[in-house]
């Protein structure tokens, strides 16, 4: 499956956005879905996960209750609504794909390019 995200882009502190996810290739719908973000200097991290069906999401503890992931299986597309954003939120996003066994936190068989995120304070 190849994966494609974008989205990203310059927001103040205390805005939103929404980045996307676009999957094409195999069958969208069997793919456990992840964000991770990785910010200048620092590893890539676990930011949200969903599961196939969309019925469980997993959500990391600095994004809890600030993002919200969700899927869209009939348009191949993934979704993270971001809102409050903090400058520390600052990081190249990407998404991922796997199998049920990903879930929530990896390891995940496909990436995308990644979508820069830039929070001014």
């Amino acid at each position: 499956v190849q994966l494609q995200a974008f989205g990203g882009g310059l927001v103040q502190a205390g805005g939103s956005l929404r980045l996307s996810c676009a999957a094409s290739g195999r069958t969208f719908s069997g793919y456990t879905m992840g964000w991770f973000r990785q910010a200048p200097g620092a590893e890539r991290e676990f930011v949200a996960a969903i599961s196939w069906n969309g019925l469980r999401t997993y959500y990391t503890n600095f994004v809890k209750g600030r993002f919200t992931i969700s899927r869209d299986n009939a348009k191949n597309t993934v979704y993270m609504q971001m809102n409050s954003l903090k400058p520390e939120d600052t990081a190249v996003y990407y998404c991922a794909a796997g199998g049920p066994g990903s879930y929530p936190e990896g390891p995940y068989a496909y990436w995308g390019q990644g979508t820069l995120v830039t929070v001014s304070s």
